[in-house]
């Protein structure tokens, strides 16, 4: 395995440059549904490798928001549950896997086993903590705001940024952008905000941007919203506030893909809250999807590894649930006083 450094070392810079440079297919995969920083790192290799005359297919494990349905060859991109058997012949003859945006298998889903018994040499871009080490080529960094930003340095590291044009730049751009929150989570650094300048002195609109993926709504989501800070409960001895939405109220609201992206946030937005969560129940998979967000030293990733099967980052995490909707709160409601210390 060949691992970056924070300063990629020539020799791996090397093994990189051969793999691409020998490759007739490449498949870019990124995880289970998909979020700007997936879709973004992807499109912006997808567009990258085009430049290199590298044929390249972008596969990812189920549909993902209309809001980023904008992004510059998002036409190219395969829906694995729904183009099962194509995408499975494409994976079968890669030669090369890129792994963006996640850092185990298990994480992109029904695709798992495929890619599992591909014998492609797999180029792992992530910044999650723990990754596995299934990858030939593993570039992973927990200090970096998003994956795109990753893909930034990556092609740095080649030394092809002059490849990049403003449509791999708005990809990146926007995974960037939607991956720190608009710029406001501590991840965020001046490295960062470097990069942001390069890709807006490459001619991009980053007020359109913003507008495509942030002012968007429809009726039915804002009234989703609504109902989901009408359900906000707040737990004050404990600087902790979450929200619950059940399917009734989903379906109520007919809610899409990437309808509840954001809402947790707001939750954390309360005055004194360090901690905030956001339980979605699915019964269509009859689980309880979970997500996280905390201010400060608080490890979700912790609390979501250890009690809800899940993961992510310090501040930003995932998990979920098979048990009920209530029997889900109620258990995360059990665990906050371990958490008393870190909470106070």
């Amino acid at each position: 395995m060949f691992i970056f450094a924070a300063i990629m070392e020539r020799q791996y810079i090397k093994k990189t440059k051969e793999l691409l440079q020998t490759t007739d297919n490449v498949v870019i995969t990124c995880h289970k549904n998909p979020d700007g920083d997936a879709i973004g790192s992807s499109l912006a290799i997808y567009g990258y490798l085009k430049k290199l005359n590298i044929k390249a297919h972008v596969i990812v494990p189920n549909n993902y928001p209309d809001f980023l349905k904008w992004l510059p060859n998002n036409d190219r991109i395969l829906i694995f549950d729904e183009a099962q058997e194509e995408c499975m012949e494409l994976i079968n003859n890669a030669d090369v896997i890129f792994s963006l945006d996640y850092n185990a298998l298990h994480r992109t889903g029904d695709m798992q086993s495929v890619l599992e018994n591909s014998k492609a040499s797999f180029i792992m871009i992530d910044h999650h903590q723990q990754p596995e080490e299934f990858a030939k080529v593993m570039y992973s960094d927990t200090s970096i705001c998003s994956t795109c930003q990753m893909v930034y340095h990556f092609i740095d590291y080649l030394e092809d940024t002059s490849l990049i044009d403003t449509d791999i730049a708005q990809c990146i751009y926007t995974g960037i952008m939607t991956d720190t929150g608009s710029f406001r989570f501590r991840s965020t650094t001046s490295t960062t905000h470097r990069v942001i300048a390069n890709l807006v002195d490459l001619g991009i609109d980053n007020a359109k941007i913003h507008q495509n993926v942030y002012d968007n709504n429809s009726y039915n989501r804002l009234q989703l919203l609504g109902k989901s800070l009408n359900n906000l409960k707040t737990i004050p001895e404990l600087n902790t506030a979450y929200i619950s939405l059940s399917t009734e109220e989903l379906k109520r609201f007919n809610a899409q893909k990437g309808d509840t992206e954001g809402i947790v946030n707001y939750a954390l937005s309360l005055q004194g809250v360090k901690i905030a969560a956001i339980f979605k129940e699915d019964a269509e998979q009859g689980i309880i999807k979970m997500s996280f967000r905390s201010k400060g030293d608080f490890s979700v990733n912790e609390l979501a590894r250890t009690h809800f099967n899940g993961g992510g980052h310090i501040n930003a995490a995932g998990g979920i649930s098979n048990d009920t909707l209530k029997a889900t709160i109620d258990k995360f409601i059990s665990i906050l006083p371990n958490y008393k210390k870190e909470l106070a």
